[in-house]
């Protein structure tokens, strides 16, 4: 069961757990921050509206255990609060505006900057999140030349052998993905009683998809009464557990690979003058 603020992450990775000494004297070079970025908004009548900032640190907390101690990553305080207006209308959704989220975000990066750090990872458990994070992203690049990456740690993984084909295409919010992981990491949040089945009913389109090929804007309200968008009740906590473990696992590899990346070495373009010389 997950621990908020309890483990390896908090204690050895957590930077502002860190003097102002001990940060300005950090080996910057290959440093990465890490900044989760989540929502609190209604997740259907059986989930709390913590869901996606709760996974995201869960996944976190979970993933640093892996990581080899000498790794130079290191984590900020999770941003809980993301762009949820999808959801206005549902009790308990807090959002952001797009400019608030972004402004706060890239405020975030200037001031990682101006302490000294090149790399910064936008690791987002909110599919509302997703089209911004794209945009703010390169706008940190742009304005301070730091790395940045963004991912969503559900996507390093498909899945197929766990999760109905149907549930993969429109279990989106509050299925058995999220509900499932939920169980694992507090089971006590989640009211069992309550958990629906509802799936947009998308079949007859050929193209049109919630969040792939040709896309459409939607709200919530839009497309399901419960506001959940899957099939809650196959949810259980040992499909959570194996969800879990299989993020994690492929997570603790990439920041590795993250932490080694140069930007510098993928542009092989060379002078004029260069070419003349070989």
């Amino acid at each position: 069961m997950f621990s908020r603020y309890e483990g390896t992450a908090w204690e050895a990775r957590f930077l502002p757990r860190l003097s102002s000494r001990e940060i300005a004297e950090l080996p910057k070079e290959k440093a990465l921050v890490i900044l989760s970025i989540g929502a609190v908004e209604q997740h259907g009548p059986h989930l709390p509206v913590m869901t996606d900032a709760l996974i995201g640190e869960a996944l976190l907390t979970r993933t640093m255990e892996k990581l080899n101690a000498d790794l130079p990553i290191w984590l900020l305080p999770p941003l809980a609060y993301g762009k949820s207006n999808e959801h206005t209308g549902f009790a308990g959704t807090i959002s952001l505006s797009s400019s608030t989220l972004q402004h706060v975000i890239l405020d975030i990066a200037h001031s990682l900057r101006l302490s000294g750090f090149h790399k910064l990872l936008l690791l987002n458990s909110h599919g509302g999140n997703v089209d911004l994070l794209n945009l703010v992203s390169r706008e940190i690049r742009i304005a301070t030349g730091m790395t940045v990456f963004y991912i969503m740690p559900h996507q390093l993984d498909s899945f197929e052998d766990i999760l109905a084909e149907e549930e993969r295409e429109f279990g989106i919010h509050g299925g058995d993905y999220e509900t499932s992981l939920l169980k694992a990491i507090k089971p006590h949040w989640v009211s069992d009683a309550y958990a629906v089945k509802e799936i947009p009913d998308m079949q007859k389109y050929r193209y049109l998809t919630l969040e792939g090929k040709v896309r459409f804007a939607w709200k919530t309200a839009d497309i399901s009464a419960s506001g959940v968008m899957g099939d809650a009740t196959s949810a259980t906590a040992d499909k959570g557990t194996l969800f879990m473990e299989r993020i994690t696992d492929q997570l603790a590899q990439a920041l590795v690979e993250l932490c080694d990346f140069d930007i510098a070495q993928l542009n092989s373009f060379r002078t004029p003058k260069e070419l003349h010389s070989q």
